[in-house]
């Protein structure tokens, strides 16, 4: 496994009384180093939590989060921060390219913390042959106002796997795309999976979406429950 929840908890003390608010009660989860996991659930269940828990963007109150063997719970900011660099990818509802730069640059972002030459060139080339694969070979110099939503997001997706990580987390992915585009993008998540070897957890709403991933599991009443694998 290259990533693993143990029993993970959350909750957010209420400040106006003694109790607590309590999102995630001992969740447990495994993740395949190739395998491809979809995260269903309502609004407000706690979906979006347990992605960012995963992805060290937040901690658990309670329990660990393990990723390549390395209990990350215990880690200072620092070391988080180049495991995340090294190993995770996000891809987030809003794309979040930066406008004034270029689709290639925006792809080329995540590289900017490393100062070797012949990563920075390796990166380059890589970001693309990147693009290129996702249909915007035409479209590498243009900035993201000059591209359609959909076209957009695919180079949110590209960024995301710039540096090659073994985890790529996905929030909603689909969630501002009309059907056709939401369609593209769930069966280029699909092959990046297949092809690249990354492990991938998607949280969405969208039913052909999870049905595309190897696990479908369903967050509710702050419980994680497995509904489907293949």
């Amino acid at each position: 496994m290259f990533a693993e929840l143990q029993h993970v908890s959350k909750y957010y003390e209420q400040p106006r009384s003694s109790g607590r608010n309590l999102i995630l009660d001992d969740i447990s989860l495994s993740i395949p180093e190739t395998g491809s996991i979809a995260i269903v659930g309502p609004s407000g269940s706690g979906k979006s939590t347990l992605l960012h828990i995963l992805g060290t963007l937040d901690v658990p109150t309670a329990g660990k989060v393990l990723l390549d063997d390395r209990e990350v719970t215990t880690m200072n900011g620092a070391d988080l921060a180049r495991l995340r660099n090294r190993f995770i990818g996000y891809i987030f509802q809003l794309h979040y390219l930066l406008p004034q730069l270029t689709v290639l640059e925006n792809v080329l972002l995540p590289v900017l913390p490393r100062k070797e030459k012949f990563i920075v060139k390796a990166a380059k080339e890589h970001a693309e042959n990147l693009i290129i694969r996702v249909g915007l070979k035409e479209q590498i110099y243009h900035r993201p106002g000059q591209l359609s939503v959909g076209e957009q997001q695919r180079v949110a997706v590209v960024r995301a796997l710039i540096n090659q990580p073994k985890l790529l987390l996905a929030d909603e992915p689909t969630g501002s795309l009309d059907t056709e585009n939401a369609a593209m993008l769930g069966q280029l998540l699909y092959e990046i999976n297949r092809e690249q070897k990354t492990a991938l957890v998607v949280v969405t709403h969208s039913i052909e979406l999870a049905g595309r991933m190897d696990s479908i599991y369903r967050l509710g009443s702050r419980k994680l429950q497995m509904i489907k694998e293949i």
